[in-house]
């Protein structure tokens, strides 16, 4: 019987990670342009991290998670997010003492048990920016505005961003009392882990995805009427915000997000062409997480994407990834061995000067090597027969049009750089 990857996990191809590494390349540079700076934590941690990050009644704490016990007794989770482990690193390596703000990014697998589907698997990536010291409501505003750009700098359509407030630890209790009142008489009618919801954080039952309990949060008290004055407006200076630079949004009082630890700003872009998981990226303010981590308290805001989601986007909307040319030049060796040998190292001198070469080494015809220097994509290249390495040149041929040039061996660097 054959082994086979395991269920919810994928394995993505050369000519997949070409366009993984396209987009990629377009995060790292927006990333340079806006000054964060990227970190890399463990692929797990202490499984207590979660539990009080991301916060004990969460689908992804309760059912989500991949714990396991290790030799010693202790307790550890493979990551099903990011954000709560930069936060413990940026505490434990004492970050906040380099300045004042503090701009980094992540990419990387995340892991999560859950069903299957389009657009969700159980091995994920994500991209996500963190930016820890700024307490403005331009840390929220830069955040979105970074987001939004990378969508239409990706070429996506159809994009819809939606923000809400969701208060701080001054104002939510009194939501929380109004919610309660207000989903106790349909207790029966919601579902069975709604009910649950409503014993430890009411604020989850707006992100239920049942439909019955969606009708019933249609109705539901809407967080922004109980704002403190405070919250309300650092909620409007974030929407002025986005209005000073162009970037439509809709106010979406249900919007809560996945994780316990947001406060004021919360936000999703969604594109619904892609079904059901539209959601391709999210994220908001976190001003108390870092305290219920570290013990420190800290303004921070941040947002998440999901890579496979940008494909899946793409796919439904006929729209492609430009990967930049796998082959600058083919090298090709033909004849005796003598020649072979100086095609060999003619390449690895070209791939010291920072070329992207390509050989075959198998000792075939010339037709047999010009239909794999076709094959490569290559726009150039380089042959050595046996006439050439006694010559001491190469002879450079461009793939589009044919014209060939011999050229001395040592000054094909500077020629190639001149094409």
């Amino acid at each position: 019987m054959s082994i086979t990857r395991p269920r919810g996990t994928n394995d993505f191809l050369p000519e997949q990670t070409k366009k993984w590494q396209a987009v990629e390349a377009l995060l790292r540079n927006m990333c340079r342009e806006y000054g964060y700076q990227e970190i890399r934590t463990p692929m797990f941690e202490d499984t207590d991290l979660f539990a009080r990050g991301v916060g004990d009644g969460t689908d992804i704490v309760q059912k989500e998670m991949y714990t396991f016990t290790d030799r010693s007794g202790r307790s550890l989770t493979l990551r099903p997010e990011n954000t709560a482990a930069v936060c413990r690193a940026y505490g434990e390596n004492k970050l906040y003492g380099l300045a004042k703000e503090v701009k980094l990014y992540y990419i990387g697998p995340m892991f999560r048990y859950e069903r299957p589907q389009a657009g969700r698997f159980r091995q994920f990536h994500q991209f996500g920016l963190e930016y820890f010291g700024c307490a403005d409501p331009m840390a929220d505003g830069e955040i979105i505005t970074f987001a939004w750009d990378f969508y239409q700098r990706l070429g996506l359509k159809d994009l819809k961003l939606l923000i809400n407030s969701v208060g701080c630890a001054n104002c939510r209790p009194a939501y929380r009392r109004a919610l309660t009142e207000y989903f106790q008489p349909y207790l029966e009618q919601l579902c069975g882990t709604c009910r649950e919801r409503l014993l430890r954080n009411p604020l989850r039952l707006l992100d239920c995805k049942n439909p019955a309990c969606m009708e019933i949060c249609a109705g539901a008290p809407k967080i922004t009427d109980y704002l403190c004055g405070d919250c309300a407006e650092h909620y409007r200076q974030v929407k002025q915000l986005l209005q000073a630079v162009d970037i439509p949004f809709t106010e979406d009082p249900g919007l809560v997000r996945g994780l316990d630890y947001y406060t004021n700003t919360a936000f999703e872009i969604v594109v619904d062409s892609i079904g059901a998981q539209s959601a391709v990226c999210g994220g908001g303010r976190y001003d108390g997480l870092m305290q219920e981590i570290n013990g420190q308290s800290c303004p921070a805001v941040g947002f998440a994407l999901g890579m496979e989601r940008i494909f899946t986007a793409l796919a439904a909307q006929n729209e492609s990834i430009e990967a930049e040319q796998a082959v600058d030049v083919w090298v090709i060796g033909a004849g005796s061995r003598a020649a072979r040998d100086k095609a060999f190292a003619v390449t690895a001198a070209l791939r010291r000067a920072g070329w992207v070469c390509g050989m075959d080494y198998e000792d075939k015809s010339m037709k047999a090597h010009m239909k794999a220097a076709n094959r490569s994509g290559a726009p150039i290249a380089v042959v050595i027969g046996d006439d050439e390495a006694a010559a001491g040149g190469v002879l450079v041929k461009c793939m589009e049009d044919g014209s060939q040039t011999f050229v001395p061996e040592q000054e094909l660097p500077a020629y190639l750089s001149r094409k």
